[in-house]
C-alpha cells in the first residue's frame, strides 16, 4: 500500500502561495520537522500561528515532530554544508535517524496525507527530503513523496 506524503518549506514563499500549495495537494496534516519552530523569523509559520492558520483556513491538522528534526549540532553542520560537503552532513543526519530508530517509533499511517514542513525553500539540500528517503528505505519504498 502506497502512502502519499508531501514536503514543503516556507521561506521564499508568501502565505497565499504556501497555503495554496497545501490546499491543492490535499494535505490533511502538517508534520513540523523543525528543531526550532517558535522563531520570530518564521512569520506566518511560527508554530502556534501556523497551527491556527492551517486549521482555520484549510481545516488541516498540525503536529510538531522533533523526532524528525536534527540536533542543534547536526542542523548547524547541514546549514554550513550548503556551501561545502553536503554528502558528509547528509550521512550524519541519516545516522542520527538510525540511532533514534525512527522507523520503529513512528506509524507509517501517520504519514498518509501528511506534509513534512521545514524552512528550506527547496528540498534538494534539506533534512525533510532525507527523512522521506530514510523512511522509504526502511519501509520498503511505501512512501510516494511529492515536494511542494
Amino acid at each position: 500500500m502506497q502512502i502519499e506524503v508531501a514536503t514543503i518549506g516556507f521561506t521564499q514563499s508568501s502565505a497565499e502561495h504556501f497555503f495554496g500549495r497545501l490546499k491543492q495537494a490535499g494535505v490533511r496534516t502538517v508534520l513540523d520537522v523543525r528543531l526550532h519552530n517558535t522563531s520570530q523569523l518564521a512569520g506566518f509559520a511560527k508554530a502556534d500561528d501556523l497551527a491556527y492558520f492551517l486549521n482555520t483556513i484549510l481545516g488541516i491538522g498540525y503536529a510538531h515532530e522533533p523526532l524528525l528534526a536534527p540536533t542543534e549540532e547536526v542542523m548547524q553542520a547541514l546549514k554550513g554544508a550548503k556551501k561545502g560537503d553536503w554528502g558528509r552532513q547528509q550521512d550524519r543526519f541519516m545516522a542520527l535517524m538510525a540511532e533514534r530508530g525512527i522507523e520503529t517509533r513512528l506509524d507509517p499511517a501517520r504519514f498518509d496525507g501528511a506534509c513534512l514542513l521545514c524552512s528550506e525553500a527547496a528540498p534538494h539540500q534539506c533534512h525533510r527530503r532525507l527523512v522521506c528517503d530514510y523512511l522509504n528505505g526502511k519501509w520498503g519504498g511505501r512512501l510516494r513523496v511529492r515536494h511542494l
